[in-house]
């Protein structure tokens, strides 16, 4: 078991079942600093499984990923103050209008995080969308309205880390999914991974992790390896 909060770890949790839900509360959010939600869970089991993960004392990272216009998503940002959510997320590619109101919105109570380009897309899937270039030229360009639309930070790749670090200051909250360990391996649809190790020496300040996590087959020897690496 290990000894102390793993302050800088999200944990994901992705599930289709309520007991299984439940037991990763009270697994994870002693041991962590802070536990995300996503819409899989909230359309399932509401505001009441936002509550249950903020009951365990972790930080709640409610990742609804939020885009539409400005207005709508101010109002969705609204609500998500009202669950007492410490992170919540909404898409940089929304634009500089979404971007502020959604920062507005959410005042000093809860940090807004812009997504920018979903671990899962590489190249080929960009040129499909007419987005042409180099994600890492994406993520910069929309980390950088995100920044200036006043978010607290932004939700990138392991990959774009370093370069955000470096443009953007130590200010801005640099939160990264596609977190993978070497020891546990995972088939899955996230394509720009990293280790914990790497993530956090590239500048990460929060790193989300799944199923490496959720999945392992002995979770406390997972997260005993992880505050190893974290070290």
């Amino acid at each position: 078991m290990t000894e102390t909060r793993l302050e800088r770890i999200a944990v994901a949790l992705d599930t289709d079942d309520r007991d299984t839900y439940s037991d990763w509360c009270r697994l994870f959010g002693p041991r962590v600093g802070v536990l995300k939600v996503g819409p899989r869970v909230v359309l399932r089991w509401g505001r009441d499984a936002v509550r249950e993960a903020a009951a365990t004392g972790a930080d709640v990272f409610l990742d609804m990923k939020f885009h539409d216009i400005p207005s709508t998503v101010a109002g969705a940002v609204g609500a998500a103050k009202e669950l007492d959510v410490t992170y919540l997320t909404v898409h940089a590619g929304g634009g500089r209008r979404m971007l502020e109101a959604a920062a507005e919105e959410a005042g000093d109570e809860v940090r807004v995080l812009g997504i920018t380009v979903l671990t899962h897309l590489g190249a080929d899937d960009l040129r499909d969308l007419d987005l042409p270039g180099e994600a890492g030229d994406r993520v910069l360009s929309w980390a950088r309205s995100a920044k200036a639309a006043g978010c607290a930070g932004v939700v990138c790749s392991p990959l774009e880390l370093a370069t955000l670090r470096a443009r953007l200051g130590p200010e801005l909250l640099l939160v990264s999914p596609g977190i993978r360990f070497d020891s546990v391996a995972v088939a899955d649809d996230q394509r720009r991974v990293a280790s914990p190790s790497a993530a956090l020496r590239a500048g990460a300040d929060l790193l989300v992790i799944g199923r490496p996590l959720t999945q392992a087959p002995d979770p406390e020897a997972a997260l005993a390896a992880l505050a190893e690496a974290c070290e």
